[in-house]
């Protein structure tokens, strides 16, 4: 309480749609150790107002509370796309592309011959598996959701967990798992040195090193970065084409970037902030609880964090969320209209919305519509 007194009587006042909080936040944000949006939702959710010396930062906060659009007002402009970066250090290069595209679809990458990185991530099923829990080896369920690899090269940490800090470093981290694909990296780069075509390839496009298991990442990255979701009927009603979205779907959107709050975690052009939260994902029964980002960071608030996920193409990524409890998103539209559900830690984002059935049925509408234009993919010819 003390560092509120200490923040309001700098006398900062009211000042536009973002009413001069930035400077406020960006101190608690360095205080408390907490995202920006976490230490809104701490400053709306803790009934401090009335100790508020300062009289215009009161009113910022109460405007946030009853209008949060009106604070998200930036988030809520359209942002497309950006052009995809790749790393200084990895180059993008045609032949590169598509040494990667044969990497990600040959099973043998894995131990046993039988496992290929589209086992897990198939393009004709969103870039996942459609199963709750992915299978690894031997057909044994594992304990997470997979993820699909749309638009992951705009990510930075990669996996639920965080605990990958680039498509590089992630893309090896399945292929060594003794519960995933159990290859030892030493005996696939001997393997692939074998295959005449591969060792040609491998040493046109990274030289004298050929093939390694650096390279071999790098290339499985490179071809990652490609898979994107673009051109959805939300862009193209952002650019002018307003026949491409439906009344419904307007209705929608607008609950989205205000009654709904939806933008608070996802926004941004991939809908999707980047960031790791606890949103009341009690551990489901009969399994191992999954403390989700504490096991990378050992932090007590990363406890049942998970990373956030981006929406484009939401409707083909079903089921939802780490474990892959909900089918359907109109079970998640549930979840979060009630805030989540009691957990140690949960944040406090997560805030029952009140929504009626006709603004959830509206906002699924809106949700398909950051569906992309459908991308088919052709298999390529394998090295022999």
């Amino acid at each position: 309480m003390d560092l509120i007194r200490s923040i309001s009587s700098t006398g900062y006042c009211f000042r536009g749609s973002r009413i001069a909080i930035d400077t406020s936040l960006s101190v608690l944000n360095r205080k408390t150790g907490k995202s920006e949006v976490e230490t809104k939702a701490y400053m709306v959710n803790n009934t401090f107002m009335s100790r508020y010396q300062n009289f215009g930062l009161g009113i910022a906060l109460l405007a946030f509370a009853e209008f949060p659009a009106l604070l998200f007002a930036d988030e809520a402009k359209y942002q497309p796309l950006p052009a995809i970066e790749h790393p200084a250090d990895n180059p993008w290069s045609e032949e590169k592309h598509q040494l990667g595209k044969m990497l990600f679809f040959d099973p043998r990458l894995s131990g046993n011959n039988r496992m290929s990185c589209a086992t897990c991530h198939n393009p004709s099923l969103g870039w996942s598996d459609r199963l709750p829990r992915t299978l690894g080896r031997d057909q044994r369920e594992l304990g997470r959701n997979s993820p699909s690899i749309i638009n992951s090269g705009y990510f930075g940490k990669q996996f639920w967990d965080g605990r990958a800090d680039s498509l590089e470093e992630q893309a090896l981290v399945p292929i060594m798992g003794p519960t995933e694909m159990d290859q030892n990296l030493n005996k696939l780069e001997e393997e692939l040195k074998a295959i005449p075509d591969y060792y040609r390839k491998f040493k046109k496009v990274f030289g004298a090193s050929g093939v390694t298991a650096e390279n071999i990442a790098k290339a499985l990255a490179t071809f990652e970065r490609s898979v994107l979701s673009r051109n959805a009927p939300y862009d193209k009603y952002q650019q002018g084409d307003v026949s491409s979205m439906s009344n419904s779907a307007l209705r929608g959107m607008k609950i989205f970037f205000s009654k709904g709050r939806c933008n608070i975690c996802h926004g941004g052009p991939l809908f999707a902030d980047n960031s790791f939260h606890n949103i009341g994902l009690k551990p489901l029964k009969g399994r191992m609880p999954d403390l989700g980002r504490f096991k990378i960071t050992e932090k007590k608030e990363d406890k049942w964090s998970f990373r956030t996920p981006g929406l484009r193409d939401i409707t083909r990524t079903a089921p939802y969320m780490h474990d892959g409890r909900f089918k359907t998103l109109e079970e998640v539209i549930d979840f979060f209209d009630r805030g989540g559900d009691p957990l140690e830690n949960k944040s406090p984002l997560m805030q029952p919305l009140n929504l009626q059935r006709q603004e959830k049925a509206d906002l699924i509408q809106f949700l398909k519509t950051l569906d992309g234009e459908f991308q088919p993919v052709t298999l390529p010819d394998l090295p022999q």
